[in-house]
């Protein structure tokens, strides 16, 4: 064997993929982008300002925590910049920039590079750091919401106003449908994104053609997602207001973008299944019962904890072959 082309041994398996995890990351970031510009769009300056804060956030405490660990430097494969961005649009439009940052930094640096980096995490990062906002911040996470007003618009002094969710829980749904309420009628904005919310969850529109792009390039499957919705209706259906839990909140976001993320969701199809189920009925239980009126978040959270056991539970069977030798 000559020098130039040495002979390598490695375990295997050994498996060639035309995708990396660099590309795949950069696809998923292309996807989620539509929604997050129309989150831009509609909430002004202050949701641009979010959005750069904790992917910046996300993306230094990579190169820190990188060189404080020796690692390979890995701000290139897009996974820190997913992060932040995942992070940002389930964040309130009016949340001071610098929580943004402190997020962002906590989802890397607690959510995944304290695990070893990408690939080795056991909670999906973004969700880590919301979680932990909240529970820092509360009063900005609950409050930071802004009425629908797209940046062309002349300024409003008065922006802040409940989410349908809050006011769903609080005041019905009556009161719900009339603050999704836009011009093309309450369902409309709901599907198309001009009414109040976090800041790319608002246009299911929007978010359904960012998953169709990463189903169409084989990056997720459709298991978990209707798993998730299936599980959802099933708890809120009783509550005559399926409709609104199906289109408003961080649903579509998490079923489509998170749920599905490679590292903590199950590897076989039943592990799937069950997996998306569990968010979905997690999520409206914490929906109805809870004392937060979304509960994609934690239901996610809660489900990431089960991965291990259905991986377990659903392992593959190896097919026998008559006559092979042991």
């Amino acid at each position: 064997m000559s020098a130039e082309r040495p002979f390598i041994l490695s375990p295997g398996p050994h498996v060639h993929a035309a995708e990396t995890t660099q590309r795949i990351m950069w696809w998923v970031n292309g996807a989620l982008a539509p929604a997050a510009l129309w989150g831009v769009f509609v909430f002004g300056l202050p949701a641009l300002r979010v959005i750069a804060a904790s992917v910046a956030g996300a993306m230094a405490a990579e190169w820190l925590a990188g060189r404080a660990l020796k690692l390979r430097p890995t701000l290139g494969d897009g996974s820190a910049v997913c992060t932040g961005l995942l992070l940002a649009m389930t964040l309130p439009p009016r949340v001071p920039f610098w929580m943004a940052l402190l997020g962002g930094a906590f989802a890397i640096a607690i959510g995944k590079m304290i695990f070893g980096g990408l690939g080795m995490n056991l909670f999906n990062p973004a969700l880590i750091g919301r979680a932990f906002m909240l529970a820092t911040f509360p009063l900005p996470m609950t409050a930071g919401w802004s009425k629908a007003h797209a940046i062309v618009s002349p300024p409003l002094d008065a922006v802040t106003t409940p989410t349908p969710l809050a006011a769903l829980r609080e005041q019905g749904l009556d009161a719900a449908m009339r603050l999704a309420e836009g011009a093309g009628g309450a369902w409309s904005s709901l599907v198309f994104g001009f009414r109040p919310g976090s800041i790319g969850e608002v246009s299911v529109l929007l978010i359904a053609l960012g998953g169709a792009v990463m189903l169409a390039r084989g990056i997720i499957r459709l298991t978990i997602p209707l798993s998730v919705f299936a599980g959802l209706a099933l708890t809120t259906a009783p509550s005559g207001a399926l409709g609104l839990h199906l289109l408003t909140g961080g649903l579509w976001l998490g079923a489509i973008f998170m749920a599905t993320d490679y590292v903590t969701s199950p590897n076989t199809r039943n592990g799937q299944i069950i997996f998306g189920l569990v968010i979905g009925a997690l999520t409206g239980l914490i929906r109805l019962y809870g004392g937060y009126p979304e509960g994609i978040c934690y239901a996610i959270l809660l489900a990431n904890t089960l991965v291990p056991a259905l991986n377990l539970w659903f392992r593959p069977k190896r097919t026998a072959l008559v006559g092979a030798p042991s």
